[in-house]
């Protein structure tokens, strides 16, 4: 629907507009935005959890979906009860479940606990479980959201695994933060905003590179995430006097370049700070990379109540993965371990590199307090 055909109050939207895309066998989709963008909400319209207020949903074949952790369960039912109503509902005779008990039950790893009530599970359990059963009754359409975050890293790797296997006969939905789980399962990839597409296409690294900027972007994620009692007033990226932008005015880093950062910090509270900034590199898929700044384990600046600093780093080659860097930076007490700030995708660049796959470096540097 339009967002005006209904009547909307000034600064409601809608959780899904104008969203339309075909998805067939073989393929996986991967839905990526930022929280609230209308991911679940469109994965529970698909699994006819919400009925849309326009357009229309075809879908054909048998649906496995794990949406919310440990939705569908029963929580006073044991696991084995779970399984056998859950195979009904997605309408397996019991004698279809009888022969995929023992899967389902292999693949979660919980046959310890398969007749504990599944409210006694833990939520990584409830999500072995879950995954366990969508993936195990031959769907025709798997929609998976951000569950498996909760699952240890070897099931996270079964799971993928499970993945690749049905494929071939399945269509999938996939949703996730996780930008290295999306690159290497999804085949197409969609960015939501606040309920709109912004990006539809195979190029999974585009998608990222849109999501990663959209989320750097955002007043809400300039906000620090890890402490309050200081603020990144601004950064700034410097590599050298001739300084190159592609077209949407991204610093363009050549291999082995210098890079001068420039942060602001800004103290909130009305006592000193001693802290130590920090600096971190993460590649497109948002890994972190590289530690530009070097750990301190005294902090290195005294802050003002309510004053400002100025420090610039100066690092004398810079060596990444050819692709889009952002820069993670914020402020922190090394002896207590405490974030004062730290602010993600806070600035952007791109390696203009040859290497592809190899451990990123920088050179030494220096830095200065201004």
């Amino acid at each position: 629907p339009q967002s005006n055909s209904l009547g909307l109050r000034p600064k409601e939207f809608w959780a899904v507009n104008n969203v339309s895309f075909e998805l067939k066998r073989g393929e996986c989709l991967g839905l990526i935005g930022r929280n609230g963008a209308g991911k679940t909400t469109l994965l529970k319209m698909l699994n006819g959890l919400i009925k849309p207020d326009a357009g229309q949903i075809e879908m054909r074949g048998r649906v496995g979906a794990l949406i919310a952790l440990g939705a569908g369960f029963n929580p006073v039912l044991t696991g084995r009860e779970n399984i056998y109503v859950n195979g009904s509902v997605l309408g397996l005779t019991k004698k279809e479940i009888d022969a995929k008990l023992d899967e389902i039950v292999d693949f979660a790893e919980i046959g310890d606990f398969i007749d504990t009530p599944v409210q006694n599970y833990s939520s990584g359990m409830a999500v072995r479980l879950g995954f366990a059963v969508a993936s195990s009754i031959n769907p025709d359409i798997l929609l998976i959201d951000e569950v498996l975050a909760v699952g240890d890293l070897s099931f996270v790797f079964k799971c993928l695994n499970r993945i690749a296997d049905i494929l071939p006969r399945c269509a999938v939905i996939f949703v996730s933060h996780q930008m290295p789980l999306v690159a290497r399962t999804c085949s197409r990839v969609i960015v939501m905003d606040r309920g709109q597409e912004i990006y539809s296409g195979e190029s999974i690294a585009q998608g990222i590179e849109i999501y990663s900027k959209d989320a750097g972007t955002s007043k809400t994620n300039r906000q620090n995430v890890g402490g309050q009692e200081v603020s990144l007033v601004s950064i700034g990226l410097r590599s050298s006097e001739e300084q190159a932008y592609n077209y949407d005015n991204t610093l363009q880093l050549a291999n082995g370049a210098p890079l001068e950062i420039q942060l602001e910090l800004k103290s909130n509270v009305d006592v000193p700070l001693a802290f130590s900034p920090f600096i971190k590199i993460l590649d497109q898929q948002l890994r972190e990379v590289v530690d530009v700044f070097p750990f301190h384990s005294d902090p290195l600046f005294k802050l003002a109540p309510r004053d400002s600093c100025r420090i610039h780093l100066y690092v004398d080659a810079m060596h990444l993965n050819r692709g889009l860097h952002s820069i993670a930076a914020g402020a922190f007490e090394p002896r207590a371990m405490r974030n004062y700030a730290r602010v993600n995708s806070s600035a952007f660049f791109y390696a203009e590199s040859e290497m592809h796959g190899w451990a990123a470096t920088v050179m030494p540097g220096q830095w200065k307090l201004v």
